[in-house]
């Protein structure tokens, strides 16, 4: 297992500009990661979405992710799906899904990241590192010293998650963090690149 360092994954849910504008930004600024995360929504719209964003990351270094269907994601032809823990079981879908290359997995305690190096995803999401309104049935948070510990002891890749934002980015880097993820502080910006530069750019000093 390696530890990959790239600071910001880009969780995209209801932009204030377009799904791909901020898949333009993301893009534009080196990210390793967009997911599309999309809820209440007709399959149909999702899937669309999904194609025009896998069409602007293609050929570029920035990996696509769709959460919770990997159906959507192999239909779509994005680099992978991201599970949560009640979603299809990740050994399934790598077994219904080969083409998909990379699979992320959700955990929200100790118990479920040491549960997941037995399953050996691409990477696990750690969180929610704070209380977050773009989850409708929230997980406890954490706080940035126990998502830090987990992450110390987590032997593969981590994304930090949950209610991070410029305010408290530093904070959850110092406790542990290695890279994170952000959600509302980069999609209700009308202008998506420039708060992804900002955000890189205190990572980027915390190096």
């Amino acid at each position: 297992m390696s530890v990959e360092r790239f600071g910001l994954y880009l969780v995209i849910t209801n932009p204030v500009t377009s799904y791909e504008q901020c898949a333009e930004a993301a893009v534009k600024a080196g990210l390793r990661y967009i997911q599309l995360r999309i809820k209440h929504a007709g399959r149909e719209r999702i899937l669309t979405i999904a194609r025009n964003l896998r069409g602007i990351t293609s050929g570029s270094d920035t990996r696509f992710i769709v959460n919770d269907d990997p159906l959507i994601a192999a239909e779509s032809g994005a680099d992978g799906a991201h599970l949560g823990q009640t979603d299809m079981p990740l050994p399934e879908a790598r077994l219904k899904f080969p083409d998909l290359a990379i699979f992320g997995l959700s955990t929200h305690n100790p118990a479920q990241a040491r549960e997941a190096a037995a399953l050996n995803p691409d990477y696990c999401g750690v969180g929610p590192v704070f209380a977050t309104p773009t989850k409708e049935i929230p997980d406890p948070t954490l706080g940035p010293e126990l998502a830090g510990e987990i992450i110390r002891q987590t032997p593969f890749t981590t994304v930090a998650i949950g209610g991070i934002d410029r305010s408290n980015l530093a904070a959850v880097l110092r406790a542990g963090a290695i890279n994170f993820a952000v959600v509302r502080e980069v999609c209700l910006d009308p202008a998506p690149y420039d708060a992804i530069r900002r955000l890189q750019d205190i990572w980027h000093a915390l190096q």
